[in-house]
């Protein structure tokens, strides 16, 4: 009988690949752009000078490989920085229970939706991910979530399992939603804003016809996703990550959540009074917010609104439970977590600070000692070191490809190959150069000041809209977001989940085939047709 072939763990594949970058560093030359500085609205960019682009000594990497884990590390310390936090913090609120208590309770709500007979017909559970998946797409469309996408993991994938399905379909209703609206973005200001100002464009021109791109690739991933999850509700043994949930069900069943003291604790009306003195002296201090959508702007009083529905919401929840109070807790963040993107541009360290404190407010709500709080805080990180570790080994790979001089050979090389071609074909090729590009340079804003500045002069060349550029860029930079292995968050992801990378590869490769092909058909009408903003 043939021995089963074991699959390598994570680890063994994210470092055979810093090895054969490694290898990549004695094979190709060394190259490189010269660069200059400009300004992209309000920021400044480092572009490539058009046609500056000369062969310099390479630097093969060799001991380098065992350096990279380090590096990476330093690289990406500010989402394993994030990683950490968030994980410390949702360890603390876990052990409220409040998230089991929420899902219980969202799980009884659904159950009356099945009356209905238009809902039932459709499926609660299909609407529920449908509506999920769309929300969290729209995020990535309009200000291109992301890394944030991380912290709801520690949510979706238990209340997915609840539900019936596995950690799967949990990641695809908030990191793949948000990948696919990254992908079809329609004002993110990240990837379409800089891609668009670098070439010259006015900003988000072109929406009309990226807006219907958002919508076919949307349709395709949630029915992608609704079949799958239909048929891991009806076989759960048939998920791939089938033993790996273990870990989750294991929590879910830990404890019956029916039997559970609901109490509303003397701390917790304090910890209430604190947040609300805290948010209303904001709300004095800052009473009007400018909420940045694409290139518009509004002025509210987003604070002082947000402080009173707080007053009015937390007093509701304290009388049921401190559980309650906690979730409400939860709620609140993820407001301000939106509105601290879109209104004061916050990133990954804004957004951790604002976890560490929800996971402290949610501790002292339940009455916990400051000793047990740092204890289960301590044990969060430990659950969820693993998923910072890959993060860091992933960023080796980056480190290896930089140090040896050669990111700017292969960018050279792919886009001289491109020439002497018909329309479609050239601007499918600037979609393979951008998906390629993707896998070593998975920043979208990194990338569009790399590789913008040749391919919007190369499209003038060739007859080709600029606009039709940005738009292969935009697709190249977000499908494959979902499957690099140089992806910080996808790593992060995963390791939150609990979901070996192999097996997420071999779950996703079908897919993300068929959102390739599809990003190459909706490519054609941009040559072909007569489009607004083309």
């Amino acid at each position: 009988m043939l021995k089963k072939t074991k699959i390598p763990h994570t680890y063994v594949i994210v470092f055979a690949i810093i090895v054969f970058s490694a290898v990549l560093t004695w094979v190709l030359p060394g190259g490189e752009f010269e660069r200059h500085t400009v300004m992209v609205g309000e920021t400044e960019r480092e572009i490539i000078k058009s046609e500056s682009f000369s062969y310099i000594q390479n630097q093969p990497q060799t001991w380098e490989v065992f350096s990279a884990l380090f590096d990476g590390f330093v690289d990406k310390a500010d989402i394993i920085a994030f990683i950490l936090l968030i994980g410390g913090a949702f360890w603390v609120m876990n052990n409220s229970r409040a998230i089991d208590v929420g899902i219980y309770s969202f799980l009884k709500f659904t159950k009356k939706l099945e009356h209905n007979k238009v809902l039932k017909y459709l499926g609660v559970d299909n609407v529920i991910i449908t509506l999920i998946m769309i929300m969290f797409s729209a995020f990535g469309a309009i200000f291109g979530m992301s890394e944030e996408t991380i912290a709801f993991i520690i949510i979706f994938v238990p209340l997915a399992i609840t539900m019936g399905y596995d950690s799967i379909v949990g990641v695809s209703m908030c990191f793949m939603a948000a990948g696919l609206g990254f992908a079809g973005a329609l004002l993110n200001p990240f990837t379409i804003g800089i891609a668009q100002g670098l070439s010259d464009l006015p900003l988000f021109s072109g929406i009309e016809y990226r807006f219907f791109c958002w919508i076919v690739i949307n349709a395709i991933g949630i029915a992608w996703i609704l079949r799958y999850a239909s048929k891991v509700k009806k076989d759960p043994k048939s998920s791939p990550v089938y033993e790996e949930d273990g870990y989750w069900r294991k929590k879910g069943d830990a404890e019956d959540i029916e039997n559970i003291t609901y109490k509303t604790t003397k701390s917790a009306w304090i910890t209430f009074a604190a947040i609300f003195i805290v948010m209303l002296i904001y709300s004095i201090l800052m009473p009007l917010t400018t909420l940045k959508v694409g290139n518009s702007s509004a002025t509210l009083p987003v604070n002082p609104v947000l402080t009173a529905v707080f007053l009015i919401t937390s007093i509701l929840s304290l009388r049921k439970s401190a559980h309650f109070f906690v979730l409400n807790l939860l709620m609140f963040t993820i407001l301000y977590l939106i509105v601290g993107v879109m209104g004061y541009g916050w990133y990954v360290m804004e957004i951790a600070t604002l976890f560490f404190a929800m996971g402290i407010a949610a501790g002292t709500a339940m009455d916990y000692s400051p000793n047990k709080i740092t204890n289960l805080f301590i044990e969060g990180m430990k659950d969820i070191l693993s998923a910072a570790m890959v993060v860091g080994l992933a960023g080796g790979i980056i480190i290896i490809l930089r140090n040896g001089h050669i990111i700017d050979t292969i960018l050279h090389s792919i886009a001289g190959s491109m020439g002497d071609m018909g329309e479609i074909a050239s601007v499918g090729m600037m979609y393979v150069f951008q998906t390629i590009i993707n896998v070593m340079i998975p920043s979208g804003s990194a990338k569009a000041a790399l590789t913008m500045p040749i391919m919007s002069q190369f499209s003038d060349l060739i007859g080709v809209s600029r606009q039709a550029t940005v738009m292969a860029f935009q697709f190249g930079d977000g499908f494959t977001n979902m499957i690099t292995p140089t992806s910080g968050v996808l790593i992060g992801v995963l390791g939150v989940a609990k979901i070996p990378y192999d097996k997420w590869v071999k779950w996703i490769t079908p897919f993300m085939i068929v959102l390739i092909i599809l990003g190459f058909l909706l490519l054609i009408p941009t040559v072909l047709m007569e489009l607004n903003g083309f």
